[in-house]
């Protein structure tokens, strides 16, 4: 039960502060609300947490032994005003790489590949939901390709499931071409594994949903004649099945997310919603009859298909129906008011929500957080008469087991969202609760890191965390395929370097009034007013947060903190690598506007100007290369390819070859591929 786990929080957080375990009683009252609940005091001293359900009683118990690590119970619970959750339900989204044969998005890479066994490991699921309940968080979304194989049990299709576990083997050369079997499992084992996950989730208080992409056959392609062409017959009876022993064989799973347009080559918008009815529609209500009582609800994403063949096929389903959007596209850490949104609003039914997928796929490697970026973001999401809620995570990285330090230390390796505790817990805290003001944040960083200046740590963190913003906001690649800024790259990194001539002829992001470098140079040249902000701007705070960080860092390595000691160091090389990174960026985003000018001028001390800051940059780069890759290890990622910062050096420097051999009017005035997704169509 939530309240069994708040009562364990609280006795361990009383033995670790070495002070009285409280006497905590929970009181119900419904008319609070969901997630709701308020502190009170009695006469003998026992703290009351009434409310409005179960995880609003364990919310409020998690309080009190955050206050007991804090020695700030007496406040806490003196404190008697009603919490609510601002954001109803707050997700995770979860790229599950359950097995070889049935993978998840882009998933034969080195955190996916690595974490196949630790998907099959109760006690990586314990550990990640507790995180979860303690950070806030209430959904979890697992993503596959097509999970089917290795969940369940197909009546009509008996040889589909797969019994084991397979892990991907790599050649020397790293590319996967084999297999190893990882762990033995029958499929009656995988399935009694999966009611045990979705039932511990229940007790923390955390809805769990399935997400597929479509049409994929994975681990069945090839038996019973089932391919993943869409007109093959058997694949829609296959799948059709498969969708109701998926609902009929784990009662707790909440609901499906569903996509149309993947793998779906040439197909019409009619024809994508005819084949998504056919298998997940019909799957589900041949489930649900059996169980006309159970809510199970439908996320259909707005993704390669239109809303009004959505509504026709979907519109007697029995239950809700609601959608899913890409909120900022895949650059959550860009601006903290994405306008992409607005086009799918403008065209909701009535009565229906929109979820927002939260893509992460900007800061793989880092420890990082900035209160206020995510504040600003929260209180920009849609309110809650059209918003479902939304679900964070990447599609480039498998949020499991981190495989990137190189000195993970003894035992298994740390949970990524252990390692990024900070930015999960304020993703997660101030989506609940807003208002959390920033010194409670220093104060649990207090609480990590005895003996050190908490405000330093939290400004340098926070400063670090500006580089991802503000870089994404002057040069925009919409999808991550297109632009991962730990690399200065595009997929795959270890060809597609951002050049110095590329910066000049990007493009900044919509809605973030940011002037590109071709927009700048014709006001420049014109004498035209600067309404927006300028690349030169954005290089000068990139410089200014790149400076406060190292003055920060070079502070608190003269500290030692009294607990935590080599995850504060490793915090502190974060801190730097982005620090060096943001030095870099500002000194290339000098370059290549000097270059925009010159382009046009042929003025040759803006060629020299430009030279300089990019041997700078190159600098910048080399010290960000000897500190990043003292730490972390190259790796392949799911949609970035195979990045190695120090050898990437060698591309770094030829951006200054290209300036030295600039010819004016090389800069061209647009580019191909910089368009967007396709957006909604109605």
């Amino acid at each position: 039960m939530p309240t069994e786990f708040a009562t364990r929080e609280i006795g361990a957080a009383a033995k670790a502060a070495a002070v009285a375990e409280p006497r905590v009683t929970f009181k119900t009252d419904r008319s609070l609300g969901a997630q709701a609940y308020r502190f009170s005091r009695v006469s003998d001293g026992t703290v009351v947490v009434t409310s409005g359900d179960a995880s609003g009683a364990m919310y409020g118990g998690l309080d009190i032994a955050e206050a007991l690590r804090l020695g700030t119970l007496k406040e806490l619970v003196s404190d008697h005003r009603l919490h609510t959750p601002h954001v109803l339900d707050r997700g995770i989204k979860f790229n599950l790489p359950l097995d070889w044969r049935t993978p998840t998005y882009s998933d034969r890479t080195t955190a996916s590949q690595s974490n196949i066994p630790e998907m099959w490991s109760m006690d990586f699921w314990h550990d990640f939901i507790d995180e979860m309940a303690r950070d806030r968080y209430n959904l979890l979304s697992l993503w596959s390709e097509h999970p089917f194989p290795s969940m369940v049990k197909v009546p009509e299709f008996p040889d589909v499931a797969l019994d084991d576990v397979w892990q991907g083997k790599t050649d020397a050369n790293g590319a996967y071409t084999d297999h190893a079997v990882v762990k033995k499992m029958t499929m009656d084992q995988k399935i009694a594994f999966w009611r045990e996950v979705m039932e511990y989730a229940h007790d923390r208080g955390i809805a769990v949903y399935i997400f597929t992409w479509n049409v994929f056959t994975h681990g069945a392609t090839g038996k019973y004649n089932i391919t993943d062409a869409m007109s093959n017959a058997t694949t829609v009876a296959y799948t059709r099945d498969s969708v109701r022993e998926l609902i009929k064989t784990y009662p707790l799973l909440d609901g499906m997310g569903i996509t149309s347009g993947e793998n779906m080559p040439g197909a019409t918008d009619d024809a994508k919603e005819d084949w998504v009815w056919a298998t997940y529609g019909e799957g589900a209500r041949n489930a649900l009859r059996q169980e006309p009582h159970r809510k199970f609800h439908i996320i259909h994403r707005f993704h390669q298909t239109s809303l009004s063949q959505i509504m026709q096929r979907w519109k007697d389903f029995s239950g809700p129906v609601d959608f899913s959007y890409k909120y900022s596209v895949a650059h959550m850490y860009s601006i903290a008011n994405p306008p992409m949104i607005q086009e799918a609003l403008d065209v909701l039914p009535p009565g229906k929500k929109m979820w927002l997928e939260v893509r992460n796929d900007d800061i793989y490697s880092f420890r990082f957080g900035d209160p206020d970026y995510l504040r600003d973001y929260v209180d920009n999401m849609p309110p809650a008469e059209v918003s479902g809620g939304y679900m964070m995570g990447a599609d480039g990285y498998c949020l499991g087991r981190e495989f990137l330090d190189r000195d993970p230390g003894p035992g298994p390796h740390e949970l990524v969202i252990q390692k990024q505790w900070y930015s999960f817990m304020l993703m997660g805290r101030l989506s609940y609760d807003p208002t959390i003001p920033d010194t409670h944040f220093q104060e649990v960083l207090a609480a990590r890191f005895p003996g050190v200046s908490a405000f330093g740590l939290y400004r340098a963190l926070q400063s670090a965390s500006q580089t991802m913003p503000l870089i994404t906001r002057f040069f925009w690649g919409d999808i991550d395929i297109k632009w991962f800024p730990e690399s200065s790259s595009k997929r795959p990194a270890d060809k597609n370097y951002y050049t110095v001539l590329d910066f000049a002829e990007g493009e900044s992001m919509p809605g973030a009034n940011v002037l590109n470098i071709r927009q700048w140079r014709t006001n420049v040249l014109e004498k035209r007013p600067m309404t927006k902000t300028t690349p030169l701007q954005i290089a000068d705070a990139l410089e200014e947060e790149s400076r406060a960080t190292l003055q920060s860092v070079a502070a608190l390595r003269m500290q030692t903190p009294g607990a935590n000691a080599v995850e504060f160091r490793k915090t502190l090389v974060d801190c730097e690598s982005l620090a060096w990174l943001a030095h870099y960026y500002a000194e290339k985003i000098h370059a290549a506007s000097d270059l925009g000018l010159y382009d046009l001028t042929s003025d040759a001390s803006q060629q020299a100007s430009a030279i300089r800051h990019l041997d700078s940059a190159l600098d910048a780069w080399k010290h960000y290369a000897t500190v990043r890759d003292g730490q972390y290890v190259p790796a392949l990622y799911g949609r970035a390819g195979y990045v190695n910062i120090t050898a990437m050096t060698a591309k770094v420097a030829q951006d200054l070859t290209i300036a030295r051999g600039w010819r004016p009017g090389s800069i061209r005035a647009t580019v191909p591929g910089q368009t967007t997704e396709p957006g909604v169509k109605p």
